[in-house]
């Protein structure tokens, strides 16, 4: 099923259930910039960090009960996004589609239900990472509070998409704004 869009802002309003994943090193702009995309699509968003926070609050102390839950939070949701995007309504996922395992799992979702993708890339440096990471923390506003240490350790499992996994990627520098869209 291919749709027609028309991109607007560099997030674009389509007429057809598009499936939209976010690519970004923690405090990249994730959330910031999946709520442009609802706003912008009128479309379901998933939040990964609010399922973790509102079923996991107390079992995430270490990577591994990170990658457990998470899991367990793509395996209950998997049906649940394919029918919505079935119905034809957007979806905007808020979780890292960080790894080639994670984005296979994405892909896994728009193929199901034959539906357009887009893969929004936040190319963001380390330092600006950890800068936005530290107001973040001392907000207190976001749900977990991530280290340095911690933010370094998850870092080194990031894979930048390649244009061979077959996504449609649109790249964001550090502003925010589109530097490069790419259709497979």
């Amino acid at each position: 099923m291919r749709s027609e869009s028309r991109l607007v802002d560099g997030v674009g309003l389509c007429d057809a259930a598009v499936l939209h994943m976010v690519c970004g090193k923690i405090a990249s702009g994730k959330s910031t910039l999946t709520a442009r995309l609802v706003k912008a699509q009128r479309a379901v968003l998933i939040s990964e960090d609010v399922w973790m926070a509102r079923l996991y609050w107390d079992e995430i102390h270490t990577l591994a009960d990170y990658v457990r839950c998470a899991g367990r939070i793509k395996t209950v949701l998997t049906d649940h996004i394919q029918s919505l995007l079935l119905a034809g309504a957007s979806v905007v996922l808020d979780f890292p589609f960080n790894t080639t395992d994670t984005r296979s799992w994405g892909q896994s979702l728009f193929r199901t239900a034959g539906c357009e993708h887009r893969l929004h890339y936040l190319d963001v440096s380390d330092k600006i990472c950890k800068a936005r990471l530290r107001a973040r923390n001392a907000s207190g506003e976001h749900p977990f509070r991530t280290s340095e240490e911690q933010y370094d350790q998850i870092t080194r499992y990031f894979v930048p998409p390649a244009l061979s996994e077959g996504f449609n990627i649109v790249v964001y520098d550090e502003s925010g704004k589109v530097r490069s869209r790419t259709e497979s």
